[in-house]
């Protein structure tokens, strides 16, 4: 069987029996794909070493060029050995190869503690003010980073939003979030306004007289993708001095939340965390953004710590 039968074979079994999103099954997919590439430029057969100690060998080689070359990080290395355990079991179950314990040996890194980025309420206005509204791109760019800020959504869950999933008699909208569940978020009235201008003023240009049900739509007319909102962020962020992950609205909405005195149950729902452990780290931030404000504002404190 051939590269692509292969590759496809796997993707569809990790839909249709591993349950995994359509996003994480392309990831897993584009992580073997690299992997057989190597492969083939190391002249090396990826199911005969499947068995082997030799096998474990080929797969640190690669993790470790990866590391030196790519510069990829715990996370991403974990990523990686997921998603060759992944495919391995694939090769076994389907009768390519004969693992003999070979996946389990490959062992995932532990991933070290890493709180998530937030952004305080100046960084945000500083931000989004910047954006140019008085276009049908820039009105478009505001409502749906509002939208991301004000309902703490993934880049994938609202690129895949329509205009009748939201509700803006009562705020809310329908999202389908990460192995495809669905739930149902609230955006304040800020994002309401802006969506409901993109709406009536903006959408209607950049569509033309092409029928589509997407919400947020690119010049062309078509859904807008997330690499075409994450390059128009990364150069308002530029612009306003600040780190230019998208996902860093997202953490500050969930912060805020919990800041303000939500509960972790709900900031979970509302997050569309499967765990609450996941809810959790936000937690530490807010210890952490306390202790910082303790110090800048009392300076002669500067050394107290939470141990003592």
């Amino acid at each position: 069987m051939n590269k692509q039968t292969l590759l496809a074979n796997y993707r569809s079994r990790l839909i249709a029996l591993e349950r995994r999103a359509p996003l994480t099954a392309d990831t897993y997919c584009f992580e073997v794909r690299r992997f057989q590439d190597w492969l083939e430029g190391e002249e090396l057969s990826l199911e005969k070493s499947a068995g082997n100690t030799a096998g474990l060998q080929d797969v640190s080689r690669y993790l470790a060029q990866r590391r030196s070359v790519d510069g990829i990080d715990s996370r991403s290395v974990a990523k990686a050995v997921s998603a060759l355990r992944s495919f391995y079991r694939f090769l076994e179950d389907e009768g390519h190869c004969n693992s003999g314990g070979f996946v389990s040996l490959m062992q995932i890194p532990r991933r070290a503690d890493r709180f998530p980025e937030t952004y305080n309420k100046d960084d945000v206005d500083n931000l989004l003010s910047r954006i140019e509204t008085k276009t049908s791109m820039g009105l478009r760019n505001r409502s749906l980073y509002e939208l991301i800020y004000s309902a703490g959504l993934r880049i994938s869950e609202l690129v895949s939003l329509n205009v009748e999933d939201v509700n803006f008699s009562k705020n809310l909208a329908q999202v389908r979030g990460k192995g495809n569940k669905e739930r149902i978020v609230i955006f304040g009235p800020e994002a309401a306004m802006w969506l409901k201008r993109y709406l009536n003023e903006a959408r209607p240009q950049l569509l033309g007289k092409r029928p589509g049900k997407a919400l947020f739509v690119s010049k062309s007319g078509k859904r807008l993708s997330r690499k075409g909102i994450w390059k128009n962020y990364v150069k308002l962020t530029m612009q306003a001095g600040l780190n230019s992950k998208l996902h860093t609205l997202r953490h500050t909405f969930a912060t805020e939340l919990l800041a303000g005195g939500a509960d972790l149950r709900s900031v979970q729902e509302l997050m569309g965390h499967a765990e609450i452990t996941t809810t959790q780290i936000y937690t530490h931030v807010n210890s952490e953004r306390l202790k910082e404000n303790h110090r800048k504002y009392l300076p002669k404190l500067k050394n107290w710590s939470a141990d003592e």
